[in-house]
């Protein structure tokens, strides 16, 4: 297993680090548009259409199964990789029931996306699934107790404020599904797109939300939790499959109308999710919120020649209001520290400790 130690060593040095920071955020820009246009195209294109239910299970078992390559990587020798599993996903079975939680909500925000998708244009959808940046900080206030600036606050009003006036054009702006030179006819629900999405925002910030507090409270690392989630979302998925599709699949068989642009689909939801962990470890999020913004515009500009999307200028402020605000938020705040004569200002040097607390006398 020697493969595997020098690939460990090799992902924890400086200058992998370095070269990852920018490497994964072009990659997580191309990852954010391409998926929102492929699922776009794979729900649109002529012929039979797959089940979206056994998409979503798909998507789980390989993101389950990179968990394990990546845990692989980082342990020397395939007993020990084994036996560190075991004693994580095993021996604490009560630990691992708790992830349960979010991958039910997992499973449905997931679900979801595929009806939003299939009664969204991919460039409204991909400005209105932004309203998962609010539902997150919401969640985070009530369950983890933070707080947040004023400025990320209208950073937040301006997000809703550019989803409503996508929203509210949505019905005007008209995609005619055109791609690879023909033109495909599909039945929309605007409404229904846009219920699909808001539901798939709030548990997409409650899940998240979740998650993080499941990581804070543990000694388990973050592939360990994915690895959980994914094998509690199979499960799940599976149920769903069975309640909505079941009768289809037992006919038509699990992989009914798969192609390659449904495995690219899979594919790329399910280390999507991977992908966003890497950019949280190697970047910031000031970076990451470029990386949504940018996608976005690559993402309106691709439906145009891809769909035949027209974008008005109502959809354009929308659009610039969203990626505006998720500027916004993710730009750090400026520090203030308290004066002894209770004045407050900006520090000029802060110590890597931080503050010390006033020892009571």
């Amino acid at each position: 297993m020697r493969i595997f130690s020098a690939l460990s060593s090799f992902c924890y040095s400086k200058g992998f680090a370095a070269k990852m920071k920018y490497i994964s955020l072009v990659i997580l820009v191309v990852q954010n548009a391409s998926l929102i246009l492929t699922m776009r195209y794979a729900r649109t294109m002529p012929g039979d259409m797959f089940f979206s239910t056994t998409a979503v299970v798909m998507a789980e078992v390989f993101k389950l199964l990179g968990c394990v390559l990546i845990i692989m990587c980082q342990y020397v020798g395939f007993r020990a990789c084994t036996q560190h599993l075991y004693e994580e996903l095993f021996q604490n079975p009560m630990d691992s029931l708790k992830m349960a939680v979010p991958a039910l909500v997992y499973t449905l925000q997931n679900n979801l996306a595929y009806v939003a998708i299939s009664n969204l244009s991919a460039a409204t959808f991909q400005v209105t699934y932004q309203l998962k940046i609010m539902t997150t900080a919401l969640f985070s206030i009530v369950m983890l107790g933070k707080s947040i600036s004023r400025l990320q606050w209208v950073s937040l009003f301006l997000l809703f404020a550019g989803v409503s006036a996508v929203q509210l054009e949505s019905t005007g702006a008209t995609s005619s599904g055109k791609a690879t030179g023909e033109k495909v006819e599909t039945e929309q629900n605007p409404l229904l797109g846009l219920i699909a999405v808001v539901v798939s925002c709030i548990s997409s910030g409650f899940a998240g939300v979740f998650f993080e507090k499941v990581l804070k409270g543990s000694v388990a690392s973050v592939w360990i939790r994915n690895i959980q989630l994914a094998f509690f979302s199979i499960l799940l998925g599976l149920v769903s499959m069975w309640t909505k599709d079941g009768a289809g699949v037992s006919e038509k068989g699990f992989f009914y109308a798969y192609n390659w642009v449904t495995w690219m689909t899979v594919c790329m939801q399910a280390f999507g999710g991977l992908l966003v962990a890497v950019v949280v470890k190697y970047a910031d999020n000031i970076l990451k919120g470029f990386a949504t913004s940018f996608s976005i515009i690559l993402s309106c500009i691709a439906s145009v020649y891809l769909f035949s999307f027209h974008i008005t200028a109502q959809f354009a402020f929308g659009a610039s209001l969203v990626i505006f605000s998720i500027y916004l938020y993710g730009r750090p705040s400026r520090p203030t520290v308290t004066n002894h004569d209770g004045q407050k200002g900006l520090p000029t040097k802060i110590s890597e400790t931080g503050p010390k607390s006033k020892k009571a006398e």
